[in-house]
């Protein structure tokens, strides 16, 4: 029979995981659990993912604000850092900041503006266009941007970062100075050491900044890039990644995890036959057009997966056929017509017409994405997800 369902993306619970659980055992026998719950039958190519957070859980990959800081202070030792392009977030950058505050002796923060990498937003384009302000070129200090903006809050949190970092600076007992610019090379008129905390452009800011004359440059990706006083650390990514875990630790981005998507992989092709491709996911790569936050403020999307994700989708776009190749036909010839189309199609469609439309991403960026939006970031208590029929087509 015909399969009338195309992909499908499950949720699947699974318990509370801590330090030193085996993160494999507990995902196989997760998704057997809810495949006999559910009377669900594997198929070849189904993907099992799993959220980076209980990885790293499982991994006790954790750091704590003195550990923070201790590298802080043996990597900066003037004792005044730049620490520019930070993203707004409590979770995501506060306890770093305030491990960052507690090695250093005084911290110039230049925060970009109008909105921080990942589209948080401190003011409007329209306020900013309203007070001449041009933020390609405008280094504004803290008491000009007050005098333009006031005091504004974040729309979902309702949070006045300018204000809360402060805080957080201060309260380390740590001179804070703070500025807003967007060019990185701002920061050098303040000091020559700097903490560039951008997530994608990072690269590039530290090759402007070094060109410019910066005499330490580091990025996130280069704190906790090895244990500090016994803590955990990523070898790749360092902070970046990171979550608040308690109001003293971190939990950072999972490291050394190709073992485990491959050990899952091989243990469900043992258990049920199927060659089934496996996952861990971050944040998704998509952008809210309300609050105008792009979600990727993970390194990447997924650090890990097995060989059979690896490329992009090669798709034709079914409207175009319709409308173009097959405008004459209907119905069933219109259906075979498509359908043989498909069977036989270039093994690489970049830059072919009939392939317009569709979705230029990696596979692992897609269904990383398509996990985050299924697992949510609260309560659902499913940090695994079970999605088949990814690689279906109009054919199967």
């Amino acid at each position: 029979m015909e399969r009338l369902i195309g992909t499908v993306s499950r949720g699947v619970r699974a318990p509370i995981i801590r330090n030193g659980d085996d993160i494999a055992a507990i995902v196989v026998e997760s998704v057997l659990a809810a495949a006999k719950s559910e009377n669900i039958e594997f198929r070849d190519r189904d993907i099992v993912a799993m959220t980076e957070a209980v990885v790293a859980r499982a991994q006790g990959n954790y750091a704590t604000v003195d550990q923070i800081a201790a590298d802080i202070a043996a990597k900066f030792p003037s004792g005044h850092v730049g620490v520019i392009f930070p993203i707004l977030s409590r979770n995501r950058f506060s306890i770093c900041l305030k491990g960052m505050a507690r090695g250093a002796k005084k911290i110039t923060l230049m925060l970009s503006y109008p909105s921080d990498e990942v589209g948080n937003h401190l003011i409007s384009l329209d306020d900013l266009d309203e007070a001449g302000i041009n933020p390609y070129s405008d280094v504004l200090t803290e008491a000009r941007y007050r005098e333009l903006f006031g005091y504004k809050t974040h729309p979902f949190t309702g949070v006045d970062y300018v204000a809360y970092y402060r805080e957080v600076i201060e309260n380390e007992g740590c001179e804070a100075e703070i500025i807003l610019a967007n060019d990185c090379r701002a920061i050098l008129p303040y000091t020559k050491s700097v903490l560039t905390c951008d997530i994608h452009s990072r690269a590039r800011s530290k090759r402007l900044l070094k060109a410019a004359g910066a005499e330490v440059v580091l990025g996130l990706d280069d704190i906790l890039n090895e244990s500090v006083n016994g803590s955990g650390f990523n070898s790749d990514y360092g902070l970046l990644g990171s979550n608040k875990a308690t109001e003293d630790t971190v939990k950072l981005f999972p490291r050394g995890a190709q073992e485990t998507v491959d050990r899952i992989a091989a243990e469900l092709y043992e258990r049920t036959g199927k060659r089934v491709e496996v996952m861990v996911y971050g944040d998704g790569a998509f952008k809210d057009p309300v609050g105008k936050i792009w979600e990727l403020a993970d390194p990447v999307v997924a650090p890990f997966y097995t060989a059979g994700l690896v490329g992009q989708p090669n798709e034709v776009k079914l409207k175009y056929l319709a409308d173009n190749n097959f405008a004459h036909l209907s119905g069933k010839e219109l259906k075979d017509a498509i359908s043989d189309y498909i069977r036989k199609k270039d093994s690489d469609l970049v830059g072919q017409m009939v392939s317009q439309g569709t979705t230029p991403r990696r596979l692992t960026d897609l269904i990383g994405s398509l996990c985050d939006l299924t697992s949510g970031s609260g309560d659902k208590g499913t940090p695994i997800v079970w999605i088949q029929g990814y690689f279906d087509n109009y054919t199967n």
